[in-house]
């Protein structure tokens, strides 16, 4: 009843429908989800698929059309007797805004019913850490793409926001970030006026990977986020796995050092503390401090505030020694705790993703290093190693991938 809302709003001012009414919204939907997911389809793909009549199919199509939700486009091939019509959605008929809010960035795009980027992704170099009313913020740049692309409200399906840290998806409410009593997605959809759905970052990885990238089609995939922290979500039996409150997937938090040092969530010798971009930058500034050899000098000088991950891959990628052993540090980190979710889960695939998903060239070996020594060979040889081919964009697809699960569900 909620899918068939957001994506027929005309339908919907304030009276109540009638079951028939209802019924033709409900196979307007089932036509709509068929393409949407199959892309181009003839009437009588679509009678069997939904087991409804040609007659039927083809009434609700005219409609579809007619609300420039559907397009007839082209002649499809002949089975025996008359060359069938084939039909296909609109790209530019409804929108969704996916928004990656991280600590210290936002990525921010508009997509269209193709699940096609309208422009360019927007990056801001601000955040969380950063923005005092990051909401109100948001709300504002909303606004503004809308503007940009003279794109209206009642073409927009929903936006789906990928945020890090602890939220209860039960109740909506963050308890990292946004702790403010009030789950995120009721304060950003009362200040845009527009269906808001919220995701976990990781797991919005795996909405990704499971739409778009390299999880399609494979039933138990281990998705790892690496960043300024890591995060994992898990594909099990071909669905996206939550945990009873949706706290699943904090691998970060796992310990791996008994007498490590102390982690911003309070425990000791977490992987975070050991294997994490913002404990490998604190490394390198303290290590540059004290006189480390390395290329990074030239980019940074002795600017040590100036250093992101970004300068350790680049420095990495030119051979330099010292980004090269940091990201082999971290890759052994990984591989120790990876041999546990191995033992736990028997993946098929392990997907790297994230920030530093472009080092995978430096992670990937002391990785399977790692799990070579630690898991059981039998177990450990059925999972696959590799870097996400969504890089940066997996989590802002997997917002996509989000709204659109609600508008069909």
């Amino acid at each position: 009843m909620a899918g068939i809302k957001y994506l027929f709003k005309h339908s919907f001012n304030g009276e109540q429908l009638k079951n028939n009414q209802l019924r033709k919204l409900n196979l307007k939907q089932q036509i709509v989800r068929e393409l949407y997911q199959h892309s181009n389809l003839s009437i009588h793909n679509l009678s069997k698929t939904i087991h409804m009549s040609t007659p039927t199919i083809t009434r609700a199509l005219e409609e579809l059309m007619q609300e420039r939700l559907v397009n007839e486009i082209g002649i499809g091939e002949s089975t025996g007797g008359r060359r069938p019509s084939i039909y296909g959605l609109n790209p530019l008929s409804r929108f969704v805004i996916g928004i990656d809010l991280e600590r210290y960035f936002i990525r921010m795009g508009v997509f269209n019913f193709a699940n096609e980027p309208v422009s360019e992704i927007h990056e801001l170099n601000t955040g969380l850490e950063t923005q005092n009313d990051i909401i109100g913020f948001i709300a504002e740049k909303v606004s503004e793409l809308m503007a940009a692309y003279s794109i209206d409200t009642s073409s927009i399906l929903g936006i789906g926001i990928s945020l890090p840290g602890l939220i209860d998806m039960r109740s909506g409410l963050s308890y990292t970030y946004l702790n403010t009593g009030k789950p995120v997605a009721s304060m950003l959809s009362e200040l845009t006026g527009l269906p808001v759905f919220v995701e976990h970052d990781t797991r919005a990885m795996a909405w990704g990977e499971k739409s778009f990238g390299l999880a399609r089609d494979l039933k138990n995939v281990l998705c790892l986020n690496i960043g300024s922290g890591i995060g994992l979500s898990t594909i099990l039996d071909g669905k996206i796995y939550m945990g009873h409150s949706g706290y699943a997937g904090e691998f970060g938090h796992i310990q791996i050092e008994p007498n490590g040092h102390l982690c911003h969530c309070g425990k000791i010798g977490c992987i975070e503390t050991v294997a994490s971009g913002k404990v490998m930058l604190t490394k390198a500034r303290k290590d540059i401090t004290e006189g480390a050899i390395t290329l990074i000098r030239s980019v940074i000088g002795n600017d040590v505030a100036r250093l992101n991950i970004r300068t350790i891959l680049n420095a990495a990628r030119e051979g330099d020694q010292y980004a090269i052993d940091l990201l082999a540090r971290t890759g052994e980190a990984l591989g120790k705790g990876l041999a546990t979710l191995i033992h736990l889960f028997n993946p098929e695939l392990i997907i790297i993703g994230g920030e530093m998903s472009k080092a995978a060239d430096y992670l990937i070996a002391p990785i399977e290093s790692n799990l070579n020594i630690y898991s059981i060979a039998r177990i450990r040889r059925d999972a696959s190693i590799v870097a996400s081919e969504l890089g940066d964009n997996a989590r802002l697809m997997g917002t996509v991938a989000l709204v659109m699960s609600k508008i069909f569900a």
